[in-house]
């Protein structure tokens, strides 16, 4: 079979080769072609563009590349249309494959998405395209397949890819300080390194200021952007910069401080205490308020259903808030203990691990009975 993939951001990268190599194992004489990065490149087949050079987030910032964005969904298009795959996979990257869902179903491919896009959080009119495009949906989260079945989707659950990530990382402390240290996880978009990197440079003075100089603080860089992007706001600053070794430096971490995201969910099955913070363009900061339909930001407490970690968000991405909620995650203390107690209750939640193989089973299923 012939399998076009499409991965926009980081964490698409990471999930989209995992599904590649189960896929591999479900069709020996599997071949694909993808936009997607270095680790999806490293299971073979063509890559088509990089990630890097087309993900982009935010109403504000999609206006400014608007032009870039048209030229690369006709180019995509047109590069199916071509290749003619006997499927295209979708990863999350929902305002960029929607888009791709809709032209490849009209033309008869067969379209699988594979983590769906959160649209029980906001956008939820996207249902519909969903539901008349795509043939199957594969969901990460527990409560997510009875979401989409009561919207007249067939979605599958297969369990959390990072659950066989986490499992699978290095658990080394090489190259990592031997004195406690505070992880800190700016973000995988320049964006977000803006927003967050001068908030966590502040809070290195603070944690001085506060007698809290003994503990390091250890920036793991992510693989999306060069180390140029962090330095520009690391002058005078002893924080280590670490690239390639995220789930070690949480794994090892006394707390961490991460930017919204996948990562916070990673942080909890890695077991590290942690604080989610989250800033961007005021407008679409607005914007995104005004749609949101959850409680929360943070995977963690959406799954949970409750707040387990503290969410600092846009105006109260402060430092000296930071410090306020992470100073007791430092110390033997009930909220630390409380906080671990409830990363146990989410693991169990996720489930046992071998997302990314029931996935490709059945879609490699699907594929044998369509033909």
């Amino acid at each position: 079979m012939k399998y076009y993939l499409i991965a926009g951001e980081a964490s698409g990268d990471l999930h989209g080769a995992a599904l590649m190599e189960a896929l591999a194992q479900c069709d020996s004489s599997a071949t694909f072609r993808f936009w997607g990065g270095e680790l999806m490149a490293a299971q073979g087949g063509e890559l088509v563009r990089d990630y890097r050079d087309a993900a982009v987030m935010g109403f504000v910032e999609v206006l400014r590349k608007a032009g870039s964005l048209r030229r690369n969904l006709a180019f995509c298009k047109a590069d199916i249309e071509l290749w003619r795959p006997d499927a295209v996979i979708l990863i999350d990257y929902p305002g960029f494959n929607l888009r791709i869902a809709e032209s490849a179903s009209r033309k008869g491919f067969k379209v699988f998405w594979y983590i769906a896009p959160k649209v029980w959080a906001s956008r939820e009119r996207r249902v519909r395209k969903l539901r008349k495009y795509v043939d199957r949906l594969f969901v990460i989260l527990p409560f997510e397949q009875e979401y989409f079945r009561k919207h007249g989707i067939d979605a599958v659950y297969v369990g959390n890819p990072l659950v066989d990530a986490v499992a699978g990382s290095d658990t080394s402390r090489d190259g990592l300080p031997d004195k406690p240290y505070i992880a800190l996880l700016p973000g995988s978009r320049k964006s977000e390194i803006s927003y967050t990197m001068p908030v966590f440079m502040k809070l290195e003075k603070l944690l001085a200021e506060a007698g809290l100089k003994d503990f390091g603080l250890v920036i793991a860089a992510a693989p999306s952007l060069g180390d140029e992007q962090y330095e520009a706001y690391m002058s005078g600053s002893a924080a280590k910069l670490v690239r390639g070794q995220t789930h070690s430096v949480l794994r090892h971490s006394a707390a961490a401080v991460v930017d919204s995201g996948t990562a916070s969910l990673e942080a909890a099955l890695l077991g590290a205490p942690q604080v989610v913070v989250y800033g961007m363009n005021a407008l679409t900061f607005m914007l995104v308020r005004l749609m949101l339909k959850t409680k929360y930001v943070s995977l963690v407490n959406i799954i949970s259903g409750r707040k387990v970690v503290g969410e600092l968000l846009q105006e109260n991405c402060r430092a000296d808030k930071i410090l306020e909620v992470l100073r007791p995650l430092l110390e033997d203390s009930p909220s630390r203990s409380a906080m671990l107690e409830d990363y146990a209750k989410l693991k169990e939640a996720l489930g046992e691990g071998g997302a990314s193989l029931r996935a490709a089973q059945e879609m490699a299923t699907a594929l044998k009975s369509s033909n």
